[in-house]
């Protein structure tokens, strides 16, 4: 793994999960520890409305996060209730926590490489509608990152489970001064929560 970004996820480990989080994450913990225990498939499909900035922070760490913990067979994913682009900072910020990015396309909805480690395949983050043929249609957990997209799809086709797991939207401070250190601030949270989600898997 990157030695910066190991660095980082290491210090993780020191920091506290409040209770009422634990309790928002356990549904997940649970998904994940009983396809572990039947050695199957874990597909995870990360949601937010605009599949800009949550969903992605949130596909980008579980990953990371399963591959740190060395639980086999995670596959993350994102999407959104419509497409619109991998929002620029959320790049920027994954940057400089430590994850090698490559920008392979400058259309209006760019194609990113994410990698965090240089002999693993790289993570492949756009904007998509969470249905797209990117994603799996099938046999995978919804995972709710923005209470919009949690409270606008009740229903998301082809998923076993929808689990909410909702954060708040740094969009809030784009084009201010503290823009910057809010989103490091989400990325931050998301990370830890999933330090704390994999840390929880016991392997068979």
């Amino acid at each position: 793994m990157n030695l910066k970004l190991n660095h980082y996820i290491e210090a993780l480990g020191s920091q506290d999960i409040l209770e009422n989080r634990k309790q928002i994450l356990q549904p997940l913990i649970d998904y994940i520890q009983e396809k572990v225990n039947k050695k199957q498939p874990v597909r995870l499909n990360l949601i937010c409305t605009h599949n800009s900035r949550r969903s992605h922070l949130s596909q980008v760490w579980a990953q990371t996060m399963a591959h740190y913990f060395q639980i086999p067979n995670v596959s993350c994913y994102s999407g959104g209730t419509e497409a619109t682009a991998l929002f620029p900072m959320i790049a920027k910020t994954l940057e400089n926590t430590g994850f090698d990015i490559l920008k392979l396309s400058d259309e209006p909805n760019p194609v990113y490489s994410i990698k965090f480690d240089k002999n693993e395949p790289a993570i492949i983050g756009f904007s998509k509608k969470m249905d797209d043929p990117f994603n799996p249609s099938s046999l995978f957990a919804a995972i709710m990152t923005c209470s919009q997209a949690d409270e606008g799809c009740p229903f998301v086709p082809g998923a076993e489970v929808r689990i909410p797991v909702t954060f708040e939207d740094p969009k809030a401070f784009d084009n201010t001064p503290q823009q910057a250190e809010k989103y490091q601030e989400r990325c931050d949270q998301i990370a830890s929560e999933f330090y704390y989600v994999f840390s929880q898997i016991t392997k068979n």
